[in-house]
């Protein structure tokens, strides 16, 4: 697997090896044993899957508390995903990294508990598929507005399809139950 840090610590770009041949491909997706060492826990406690259309946007959510670490991957189509440090006090607060992903090269981003996450659809449709390390709290769940300016994100699209949710999501700066470094 390779293995290549971003501009946040503890974010990665993880790229399993893909075998191809003239019936098509293999790639294991998620050997337990592999991650420990990369800083990624063996251990998840809900996987997750959504099919988007092309425009969606869906973030940036995270967890507080009960903050969750994600392993996320396309299987089918292209998304530009991006995560984004939340935890006041840490160095690289507010920073973000935004990486595409598509299903036709295997391709995961691991996203740290403390890290908002979010991702908008290029394709026509993509079906995203996404491991975390506790599980879904409606009660605990919170977000940023996707394109708060203090994040100075470059998405791809300019008027995503948005939830009412993602729309009415609080800046950075006036965000509550941000977690601690």
């Amino acid at each position: 697997m390779k293995v290549t840090e971003t501009a946040l610590p503890g974010v990665l770009v993880l790229e399993p090896r893909q075998f191809s041949d003239e019936r098509g491909f293999f790639t294991e997706l998620f050997v337990a044993a592999r991650y420990p060492s990369l800083g990624v826990p063996e251990r998840f406690a809900q996987d997750n899957f959504s099919r988007s259309k092309q425009g969606v946007l869906r973030g940036l959510h995270f967890q507080e508390p009960n903050a969750q670490g994600k392993l996320v991957q396309v299987l089918a189509g292209v998304v530009f995903d991006v995560a984004v440090d939340v935890r006041r006090g840490s160095p690289t607060f507010g920073r973000s990294v935004g990486v595409e992903l598509t299903g036709d090269v295997p391709k995961q981003l691991w996203v740290p508990p403390g890290f908002a996450h979010g991702f908008c659809v290029v394709s026509a449709s993509a079906d995203f598929l996404y491991k975390c390390t506790t599980p879904y709290s409606p009660a605990h769940e919170r977000s940023i507005l996707w394109n708060d300016p203090a994040l100075a994100i470059d998405w791809p699209i300019q008027a995503p399809l948005l939830s009412p949710k993602d729309a009415q999501a609080p800046r950075l700066a006036d965000a509550p139950f941000l977690p601690n470094d």
